[in-house]
This record gives structure tokens, C-alpha cells and sequence, in this order.
């Protein structure tokens, strides 16, 4: 397991470097740069010529972003063209407000999704489980951003029960949890009964029902402990998305996370900021899909000993 984690982290540098000049070279290419909203109508062109020497608009953008890598070999992520701040500094204090919200907007998924999808897998070929059927797959079809303005419409605008936007209560937490856990339950319900479904069909399950083992533990312990890594898989891949997919959710509902900020930089054409968090975020997301992978070994021990030193596997 050593050597394969060593393997997806040493893919996150090539995988850098192609991120990083894919996001400076689309920066160059958009219209407008990080000093537009600085030149004043009292400027000369003299004036304006040399604001954009000091942001190195002057040269080529290849310079810029060899300029850039060279400060990322030696950590230094860069500052903020915008405010002179460091954009490290700026993503760790955004850092917390997208974490709880994905923690919480995972809580609420695998609230639904898991029940759902033993239900669904308990009643197969029922007219219940095509209804949940037919739910996870609206959740899915709906795009998180039409979802949430459907939430801000009917409980923040006309029912006035939710505030629109974060406002430091408990409350604001509810519309945009609730956005992305039903994005989060649609898909893990799909999962959780596929999983389920092939599970219930062993011969072991017939086995513990003729020993007399009451059916809840049949379904908890047996059928759900042996189907976990392809929920887990499910959940994992949610959790990374939300972490690192925030954009839409956090615009539609202002939330001050990375997402916002990686949008606000942007809009500033403030290249430094927007690359910096895209690579914290993409380091982010590759780290939830090895912890994932790790995860594996611990519920399944076929894994472990796929993993394990050959002389072990030997003697075992």
C-alpha cells in the first residue's frame, strides 16, 4: 500500500503542471486583465504602461507562468494581485466554511441514500422501488444550481423560513446542505441498491437465516458489511466532488468558501488566486480519492492481502 500511495502522489506533479497552464493560458486568452478596475480616468498611457509592468503584463504570458512555477517548486503558492494578500492564507481562511458544509451535505445524503437503497433492494420489482428508483434518478438529472434556486424560491423568498445566503446562524446551513445531500443521495441510493441487490442473492444469507440469525442482522451486518466498498466508493467520490465541485452551490447560494473565492478570482482576472486554489483544490481531491482507496483495505481484507509482501502472502 506504501508504494501505491507513493505512486498517486508523485501523479499529482505532471498532473499540476498541466492544470496550472491550462488555467494561465485561459486567463491570457479572456478578455481584460487584473488591471482593468485600476486605471482611472487621470492616468496617461505612460501611467497605465507601467501598472501593467509591475503585473508582468508586458511580457509573455509562457513568462508569467514559468515566473509562477518557479515560486510553486519553492512553496510559495504566490499573492493575491487583487489585495496583496497570500493566497495560502486566503484559502485556509476559506478553507473551513466549504469542509462543514460538505461534512454536513454528506451527513444528510447518507441519511437518505442508505436506507433508501435497502429499501429499494428489499422490495426489487416492487412499484416501491421503482419510485425510488425514479427519485434517485430525478436527483441526478437535476442540475444542482436549478435545484437550489427551487429552494431559494420556495423557502427563502416566498416561505421566508431559510436565509438566502450565509449569515453566520445554523440556518443558513440548510438550503445549500440540503442542495448538495440530495445531489450526494441520489446517486449513492443507485449504488447502495446495485450493491445490495447482488449481496442478497449469496447462498451465505440463506445460510444464517436457517441458523436462526434475525433478519435486521442479517441485513446490517452480513449483506450491508459485505457491500460497503461500492458505497464507500460512491460516498468517497461524493465527498471529494463536494469538496472540490463547490462552484455552482456556493455562487447560487453566496457562500464564503473556496469555490466563491475561486470565482471571484476569476471574474478579477486575478491569475495568481485562481490558479493557486485550483491547485489546493486539485491536491485536495486527489487526496480524498486515495484516502478512499485506503479505506478499501480496511473493510475488505482480499484487498489487504493483495497489497501484502509476497512472503506473507506465502506463508498465509
Amino acid at each position: 500500500m506504501l508504494i501505491y500511495s507513493i505512486k498517486r502522489i508523485l501523479w499529482l506533479i505532471p498532473t499540476i503542471i498541466c492544470v496550472s497552464f491550462i488555467i494561465y493560458a485561459l486567463m491570457d486568452l479572456a478578455p481584460g486583465t487584473v488591471v482593468d478596475s485600476m486605471i482611472t480616468s487621470e492616468m496617461t498611457q505612460k501611467d497605465i504602461d507601467e501598472l501593467k509592468a509591475q503585473y508582468d503584463l508586458d511580457k509573455p504570458m509562457i513568462y508569467r507562468y514559468g515566473k509562477y512555477m518557479l515560486g510553486l517548486v519553492k512553496g510559495d503558492l504566490g499573492k493575491s494581485q487583487v489585495n496583496g494578500l497570500s493566497v495560502w492564507n486566503l484559502y485556509t481562511s476559506r478553507f473551513p466554511m466549504t469542509l462543514r458544509l460538505a461534512l454536513v451535505s454528506l451527513c444528510i445524503g447518507v441519511a437518505i441514500a442508505l436506507p433508501l437503497g435497502i429499501f429499494a433492494a428489499l422490495h426489487s420489482g416492487t412499484i416501491w422501488d421503482n419510485l425510488t428508483t425514479g427519485i434517485a434518478l430525478l436527483g441526478i438529472s437535476m442540475p444542482s444550481f436549478w435545484t437550489g434556486l427551487l429552494l431559494l424560491f420556495a423557502f427563502s423568498y416566498y416561505i421566508k423560513i431559510f436565509p438566502a445566503s450565509y449569515n453566520g446562524t445554523l440556518a443558513s446551513y440548510v438550503l445549500p446542505a440540503v442542495t448538495s445531500g440530495f445531489m450526494m443521495s441520489a446517486s449513492t441510493t443507485r449504488q447502495t441498491r446495485s450493491a445490495m441487490l447482488e449481496v442478497l442473492r449469496q447462498d451465505y444469507l440463506r445460510t444464517a437465516r436457517a441458523k436462526g440469525v434475525s433478519e435486521v442482522m442479517i441485513i446490517i451486518k452480513h449483506a450491508l458489511g459485505n457491500a460497503l466498498i461500492p458505497i464507500i466508493t460512491q460516498v468517497g467520490m461524493m465527498l471529494a466532488f463536494s469538496l472540490a465541485g463547490s462552484v455552482v452551490i456556493e455562487t447560487v447560494f453566496a457562500w464564503p468558501g473556496i469555490g466563491q473565492l475561486t470565482i471571484e478570482a476569476i471574474n478579477r482576472r486575478d491569475t495568481p488566486l485562481a490558479c493557486g486554489g485550483i491547485i489546493l483544490t486539485l491536491i485536495l481531491f486527489i487526496t480524498m480519492l486515495l484516502i478512499v482507496d485506503l479505506l478499501y483495505a480496511l473493510v475488505d481484507p482480499r484487498i489487504r492481502a493483495r497489497f501484502a509482501p509476497a512472503k506473507r502472502r506465502k506463508a498465509t
